[in-house]
């Protein structure tokens, strides 16, 4: 479930009004821009956009670029872009110029449904007029590029009756391609990782700590390094709990020193109309504290108004 949902009742033009008053003249409203664009889905955003340009002949999301900076600013922007193209967009802005964000591309491909791949693929097609795969194939290599080709295909078998038989059987080949054997079988691990069922996958995770003794992670952790590792590892937990592989995503974008707010933007906006709820109880399960606590905490200004308004409740 998500935190955000249509706002009842709605008028387009009434919102548009208010957008352009805020932002007409010297200074902004902030306030009134964050509270209209947090509180409407994203079809309801792209209704005031289209009010917004029928009434003063304006681009909405132009508005925005120039009346607000900073990651505000990409917050309110990333808010408007429309939910089909979004993941399409984050995967292209990856893997484009010096350098390819490798974590974006872990993201999307670990969490993100057979069907929502396929839609993905679709749209950058459309939008691009490029090919994922090969864009994807050009910038990575090794066992990581080969895991996210596999992902690509959207072809993981869909759930159904587990045969505990298969399950036995894939349980054993993982533990010998890592813990039994001296360097590590990689392939093995990305055959089966990335192409049986879910409900089949969470089966083979518990027969595996029956027979090794380890958690699956612990072996991926030991066997494996770097992207490859990383992204084994966002797989074996998605398959787990989506939920919980993003309330740990968003743990880690705001621990330590430093905030990682291309990923607290890009999850918070992604997941608001999904599963934001669900991901706000992981996080308050695994990591002692409210997501909401952990955002007043680590941001500041009407940026943070923003993701906490987005975040909806605090669970303290």
């Amino acid at each position: 479930i998500g935190t955000v949902t249509a706002f009842s009742p709605f008028d387009a033009r009434a919102d548009a009004e208010a957008l352009r008053k805020a932002m007409k003249g010297i200074g902004t409203d902030e306030e009134t821009v964050l509270k209209i664009l947090t509180s409407r889905n994203n079809a309801q955003r792209q209704e005031i956009a289209s009010a917004f340009k029928t009434l003063f002949g304006r681009d909405l999301v132009d508005d925005l670029k120039s009346e607000l900076t900073g990651k505000f600013e990409t917050l309110m922007v990333s808010l408007m872009r429309p939910t089909y193209i979004f993941d399409a967009h984050a995967l292209k802005h990856a893997i484009k110029g010096a350098g390819t964000n490798e974590k974006v591309l872990t993201e999307i491909l670990a969490s993100r449904t057979p069907a929502e791949v396929r839609n993905i693929k679709q749209v950058y097609l459309q939008e691009y007029e490029a090919n994922l795969e090969d864009k994807i194939t050009g910038e990575t290599s090794g066992y990581f590029q080969r895991l996210l080709v596999v992902l690509l295909q959207a072809n993981r078998d869909p759930d159904g009756r587990v045969d505990e038989g298969l399950v036995e059987q894939d349980a054993q080949v993982l533990f010998r391609a890592g813990e039994l054997k001296w360097g590590t079988d990689e392939e093995k691990f990305i055959t089966i990782l990335g192409t049986r069922s879910v409900s089949h996958l969470r089966r083979v995770f518990d027969k595996y700590m029956t027979i090794s003794g380890f958690q699956i992670e612990e072996t991926i952790d030991r066997e494996t390094s770097g992207d490859l590792e990383k992204l084994l590892l966002a797989v074996v937990k998605c398959i787990r709990s989506v939920p919980a592989y993003f309330a740990e995503t968003l743990y880690y974008s705001m621990k330590g020193a430093g905030t990682d707010d291309d990923t607290l933007i890009r999850v918070m906006v992604s997941r608001s109309e999904i599963d934001l709820l669900d991901i706000r109880k992981e996080f308050r399960k695994n990591f002692a504290k409210s997501l909401h606590h952990m955002i007043q905490k680590d941001t500041s200004g009407d940026y943070r108004k923003a993701l906490l308004l987005l975040c909806g409740g605090d669970d303290e």
